[in-house]
């Protein structure tokens, strides 16, 4: 019989909290909502700022369209979702989680630029999209059960958005969407060798094993016994009660 180590202290080094968790949600959801409300204040309008495809002017929409929103309701959408995979990101793969925040968000850009409709293209859906692929699929190639139990919370609370990396829905850029999501892919793919990894087993041998032969059988070892001296008995005889 053995007892199995999991390395649970590593792995307690390897996840815990620190501020980024918290600060990197807070200031790109505050970014975007900064954004929307100086439209609103001053009357901008910052579409034009957008990504539009396989144009020279429309490739500053790479670094500004995941600051543009058309409304409230999908400035909402994407404020949620973005704060909880950047939350996650930057716990489970902080060693990471810089290059996969740049990387994703230009090459998402990129790529939607390359290939999407002649149209503004506006929005973090694609930084969401990428985030969401990438926390899944790298959960996944891991084999690591904490990972892995990531991927399946991700999927349970946004599995629903893998539709919408498809042309269902009119005025949607599916093609921002399918960009991001094919982006996290790759980067999962890229990186899986890299930051947290499964942990093999360590397995120690115990003094109750010793009791035990190779085939399981009970076979404690000898222990020697110390040698008894024999006990030394004195008998007094008195005469008197007073001797």
């Amino acid at each position: 019989m053995y007892i199995c180590l999991s390395r649970l202290m590593e792995d307690s080094k390897l996840f815990r909290y620190h501020r980024a968790v918290i600060v990197a949600p807070f200031v790109a959801v505050f970014s975007i909502w900064f954004v929307y409300w100086l439209e609103m204040r001053f009357g901008y309008n910052f579409v034009k700022y957008g990504i539009y495809p396989q144009t020279i002017k429309g490739l500053r929409g790479v670094l500004f369209s995941p600051f543009i929103h058309s409304g409230t309701s999908h400035l909402f959408n994407n404020s949620v979702p973005l704060a909880v995979l950047l939350a996650a990101l930057y716990f489970f793969y902080r060693n990471l989680s810089a290059k996969i925040l740049l990387y994703g968000f230009f090459l998402a850009g990129i790529l939607t630029w390359s290939f999407a409709r002649a149209s503004y293209h506006i929005g973090a859906s694609g930084v969401v999209y990428m985030l969401f692929s990438f926390i899944f699929f790298s959960g996944i190639f891991r084999k690591h059960y904490r990972l892995i139990a990531v991927s399946m919370i991700v999927v349970f609370l946004y599995g629903s958005m893998i539709w919408y990396v498809f042309p269902i829905k009119e005025g949607m850029s599916w093609e921002g969407h399918s960009s991001g999501f094919i982006v996290g892919f790759i980067l999962a793919i890229i990186y899986r060798n890299k930051g947290p990894q499964k942990k093999e087993m360590e397995f120690k041998q115990t003094a109750f094993d010793l009791m035990f032969d190779e085939d399981g059988n009970y076979n404690p070892p000898e222990i020697e016994k110390e040698e008894k001296k024999p006990i030394e008995y004195n008998y007094v005889y008195k005469k008197n009660k007073d001797d």
